[in-house]
């Protein structure tokens, strides 16, 4: 299957600076996750960066990359440029893995590109995985989905979804059981065509509140396909804690 991997790597980062060039076992963090994105099967992998430092690692450990505008609102927006760079256009299929993602699962980004294939009806692929611990339920740095009876989103939020309105009566102390609450992994599958026009829709308002800028795809009246994986990806690398326990987890692996 023919498709191509982008990994949008930004070298600001508040909580953890340089974080794209940050060392994981003797090699840049964006290095290891191009790595882990080539086992996908994809047919090339680029790194799209905003800056010469992230090029110039990339070069040095064989990694193909474009260099984007620093100054892009998002990684969409750099996706797309990026897009227009590598000539990537109508149906050409594109998953955007994140530059913080080193243990990310291959076979997850390939579903997300056969999801396309499967799809002809959507313009966007994600995946998802069932939540079990009710603290994730409540926490609204953990995005949940909610999907319709041909495995589309209907709706991202932060909030607690779906709302278990007799359940949650007395307040909330467990789960619901049905529909299971499903959280929202931030892997993405374009088609190239949407993915350059992307940028020029008017953002949604409900994007704006939820600070989630899928659900503009939605708003626009587009539509979204939805892996639901068996298990959780690995965990990312948001913070020098995060850091820490991927170095560790590398560690232990050999």
């Amino acid at each position: 299957m023919d498709f191509t991997v982008l990994i949008p790597a930004r070298l600001a980062s508040t909580r953890l600076p340089d974080k794209p060039l940050a060392d994981i076992a003797g090699r840049p963090m964006v290095v290891r996750v191009a790595e882990r994105a080539a086992e996908s099967g994809a047919a090339r992998v680029v790194v799209a960066c905003d800056h010469p430092r992230i090029a110039a690692a990339c070069a040095e450990h064989g990694v193909a990359a474009v260099l984007t505008r620093e100054d892009h609102a998002s990684g969409s927006d750099r996706l797309a440029e990026a897009c227009m760079l590598l000539d990537l256009d109508g149906d050409d299929r594109i998953v955007n893995v994140q530059g913080d993602e080193p243990l990310i699962d291959p076979l997850l980004v390939r579903r997300c590109a056969e999801l396309l294939d499967e799809r002809p009806d959507c313009v966007m692929s994600t995946a998802a995985h069932a939540l079990h611990e009710l603290a994730d339920y409540l926490n609204p740095n953990v995005v949940k989905v909610v999907l319709d009876a041909g495995g589309r989103a209907l709706l991202f939020s932060r909030a607690p979804l779906p709302w278990w309105r007799d359940g949650h009566a007395g307040g909330v102390t467990t789960l619901p059981a049905q529909p299971a609450p499903l959280r929202h992994v931030g892997l993405y599958g374009y088609r190239a065509g949407f993915l350059r026009r992307f940028p020029a829709l008017p953002p949604a308002p409900l994007e704006q509140c939820e600070s989630l800028e899928q659900l503009r795809v939605l708003w626009h009246g587009e539509r979204i396909a939805v892996h639901v994986a068996a298990s959780a990806p690995g965990p990312g690398v948001d913070t020098p804690a995060d850091l820490q326990r991927v170095r560790a987890l590398f560690a232990a692996a050999g």
